[in-house]
């Protein structure tokens, strides 16, 4: 890590010098209508990477802005946006009065949960428009591969159907996901299912990135980021839009959007219908995936109330078991199932009831209520399976006695989530900026399994449920945040979280029997952190945060009290230094993700005999982070991100089944931890050499990665380096507000790579042997699409 870090410093050095030329500053005061101050408001010089936000005063100063024609964009939500253009041929003062919007703006109800230029922490913030030149049809993961510190992957391999992601490391189960400040993830399982919402980034504003524990946030313990996703802005003015790509492994995509616009000055109504289907790269890994989105609002200038009602359903081919290793070199798309339905078959309806109000200048609330229904099976074959484990009995013909036999099962899973989540916030529209906020959620699951056909069941009824097993769990959290500006350079925020789980499923207790249990947690997640600002183009930060998690359903299913995991532990320390010159933008961050009882894989049986996850006592990430935006020339950008990291478990002890013998053990000392590799980075050189057109060669590098926490290089993925050229041509008739053609070439030098996998080591014959299973992405393929918007 020596040598990013010296060309790191390097760089910033050469950055205090290099605009020698620019000579003009601009100063001035941003104020409402009314009179007052606005701290916080962004001027932006447009066309550059120059900004900086008001001060406590309402007061900006930018520095070093070079002569000549200056535009500058002064936005705050909750106002209408202002852009003044200047002539610079000397030092210019402003004054700029921004407009209370006239009506309520939907931004504000994410706020609380949202990550500012004050929050001391490391995030990204995705735009419609960023989202957009990469949407044909592949699932949001794929859609946010280029952001830092990210690694995504695809069960059928080529982006569509289970898709899963990464960050810092950490699994799906590990970030959180909310959708308009409303949790998203799996209550019992911890995980996002994208497959479930096909299309959604179709209906998304924008998405922020938060990496680390992040800010207290509603659900789910974030552990290695968090995903905060809005939905729909709105629409002042009517519109029509609709989308068509296709590409290889026969994926394609429609979709129609539709929207009113303020009708009445009050009434708002946005639609979507969406349908897509691939293939896959995989052999039979097709996916097959409907949904739609309404949403309809009505709003005031002080208030506003939106319903969102959106549905997805989807049937994919299950390609979960991966390749095996001695299968890669000559069968990569090779899939283990044969039997024509083994099928994923889901569907999830969502109901979100949003609402805001300003209370006075100083105060808004914001609650809202939802609901989540969730029903579906997955069907498998099962070959030569045993009786008993359906409860059933030996089946007896003459002689002979019957143990297995051919089965086709269905797991079901049918699911209640709803609660509501609330922010009171305030701003002094001075030093102090604070909110209060929280919510309470209820999850109701029933897991089934049903036989719908054996090939011998005598004369036996097949059981309707060989199991049923219905869990309950209460999720409630109540937070506090206030940010402080001490000085015009110096803020400080404080952040507390309390959360609170009560969670009955049905377990094995000291008897091994399978009983209805339960458990209480309460958690305390403190957070506070300072930002300083060096000038109008440096800001140095740094924060410490806690976060805590609970164990998921396998980990309290699959063992008994005595053997259950504890609760996890992270304290993330965070230090950041950001530069901003009209030519270049560049950020720097630095971690210490500190674990107490990381959960993991290491083979040991527990009392029920599962291979349940344990307790490490210590482990870490520690790495550094680098952001680069830099404008080579006026045609030609390069966006570019890298992350070095150490991702360790202190002491690990491994567990190996040898035969009917005992297990035996392996120690080991500063291993890597799993699916973390060392070295992540992204790239976007993006040319636009005429009007309308624009040209992108898209990288990724992902350093190789281990499938346990042993540092076994026979269990690993190796390295891999991607390129994709992307070609977007827009034009603007006089019939539509635009059309779009987009050409996706993905994977342009065929890199045979795989992105996921898992292994089992064991001991045979005195040897310790794995076999490892491996999950292949598409080589060279291509997509296109068209984008009409009226």
């Amino acid at each position: 890590m020596k040598k990013p870090t010296t060309y790191l410093l390097t760089l910033i050095a050469w950055l205090s010098v290099v605009s020698a030329w620019a000579q003009m500053t601009i100063t001035g005061t941003v104020n409402d209508a009314d009179g007052g101050t606005l701290p916080g408001a962004a001027i932006v010089i447009e066309g550059t990477y120059k900004g900086t936000f008001t001060d406590a005063n309402g007061a900006f100063q930018l520095t070093n802005v070079r002569p000549g024609a200056a535009s500058l964009r002064i936005s705050l939500l909750g106002y209408d946006p202002q852009t003044q253009t200047l002539d610079l041929n000397q030092n210019a003062t402003i004054t700029v009065t921004l407009q209370k919007a006239a009506i309520a703006v939907d931004e504000v109800v994410v706020s609380a949960t949202r990550a500012n230029q004050k929050s001391a922490i490391a995030y990204t913030d995705v735009t419609r428009r960023d989202l957009n030149k990469l949407n044909l049809g592949q699932d949001i993961p794929q859609l946010l591969n280029f952001t830092p510190s990210i690694v995504t992957t695809s069960d059928a391999g080529a982006g569509v159907g289970y898709t899963g992601i990464r960050i810092r490391g950490s699994d799906a189960t590990r970030v959180n996901v909310t959708l308009n400040g409303i949790p998203y993830n799996d209550a019992e399982s911890q995980g996002t299912f994208f497959v479930n919402m096909p299309d959604f980034a179709s209906s998304v504003s924008t998405v922020q990135i938060q990496r680390g524990v992040g800010t207290s946030t509603n659900g789910a313990g974030a552990f290695g980021a968090s995903v905060n996703i809005q939905t729909n802005k709105l629409e002042e003015k009517p519109y029509a839009e609709a989308n068509l790509s296709a590409g290889s492994f026969g994926t394609r995509k429609v979709n129609v959007l539709v929207g009113t616009g303020l009708l009445n000055n009050h009434f708002v109504l946005d639609a979507r219908l969406s349908k897509i289907y691939s293939d896959g790269y995989v052999d039979r890994a097709f996916s097959d995936l409907r949904s739609f989105y309404v949403s309809g609002g009505y709003y005031t200038k002080k208030s506003f109330f939106r319903l969102n009602v959106f549905s997805g359903q989807e049937q994919t081919y299950q390609s979960w078991g991966g390749v095996p290793e001695n299968l890669l070199k000559t069968n990569r798309t090779y899939n283990v199932y044969t039997y024509d339905n083994e099928t994923d078959n889901y569907q999830q309806d969502n109901y979100q009831l949003i609402t805001s109000h300003e209370l006075s200048r100083n105060w808004r609330l914001n609650v809202s209520a939802f609901y989540t229904k969730g029903r579906g099976y997955y069907e498998q074959y099962r070959p030569n399976d045993r009786l008993s484990r359906y409860g059933l009995p030996n089946v007896v013909i003459g002689d002979s006695t019957i143990s297995r036999t051919d089965i086709i099962r269905r797991r079901w899973l049918d699911n209640n989530f709803y609660g509501s989540v609330f922010s009171l916030d305030y701003t002094s529209f001075g030093k102090l900026t604070a909110n209060i906020g929280g919510g309470w959620n209820q999850y109701e699951g029933e897991h089934y399994g049903e036989i719908i056909w054996a090939r011998i069941a005598g004369n036996t009824n097949i059981r309707d449920r060989y199991y049923n097993d219905k869990a309950t769990k209460r999720d409630a959290n109540f937070y506090a945040k206030a940010f402080y500006q001490f000085t015009p350079k110096l803020n400080a925020f404080v952040d507390a979280q309390i959360r609170r789980i009560d969670y009955s499923f049905l377990g094995f207790n000291s008897q091994l029997q399978n009983v209805q249990q339960d458990v209480q947690l309460t958690f305390f997640n403190p957070k506070a952190g300072i930002t300083y600002t060096i000038n109008d183009r440096s800001t140095a930060y740094a924060s410490v945060g806690v976060g805590q998690r609970e164990p998921n359903r396998d980990d309290y299913t699959q063992s008994s009290p005595d053997s259950r995991p504890k609760s996890e532990k992270l304290v993330d320390y965070e230090a950041g230094y950001k530069v901003q010159t009209e030519k270049m933008a560049v950020t720097v961050n630095a971690y210490y993700m500190n674990y107490r009882n990381q959960l993991v894989l290491s083979g040991q049986l527990n009392d029920v005999g599962a291979a349940n996850r344990v307790n490490v006592p210590t482990s870490y990430r520690a790495g550094l982070e680098l952001e680069l935006g830099i404008r080579l020339a006026k045609q030609l950008r390069w966006n570019a991100n890298a992350t070095f990291s150490q991702n360790k478990v202190k002491n690990f002890t491994e567990y190996l089944d040898n035969g009917d013998n005992p297990q035996e053990t392996r120690q080991y000392s500063q291993t890597d931890i799993s699916f973390s590799p060392n070295v992540i980075a992204g790239s976007q050189l993006l040319l636009t050499p005429i009007k309308g057109l624009e040209l992108g060669l898209l990288s990724k590098y992902v350093g190789k990665q281990y499938l346990d926490n042993t540092s076994n290089e026979d269990r690993k993925l190796n390295s891999y380096f991607t390129n994709d050229i992307r070609l977007i041509y827009s034009v603007k008739p006089k019939f539509a507000q635009e059309i779009a053609f987009t050409l996706l070439l993905n994977n342009v030098l065929n890199e045979l790579y795989e992105s996921n996998g898992y292994t089992y080591a064991y001991v045979l014959d005195g040897q310790v042997r794995a076999d490892n299973g491996y999950y292949p992405q598409a080589g060279r393929n291509f997509l296109a699409g068209i984008r009409i918007r009226f």
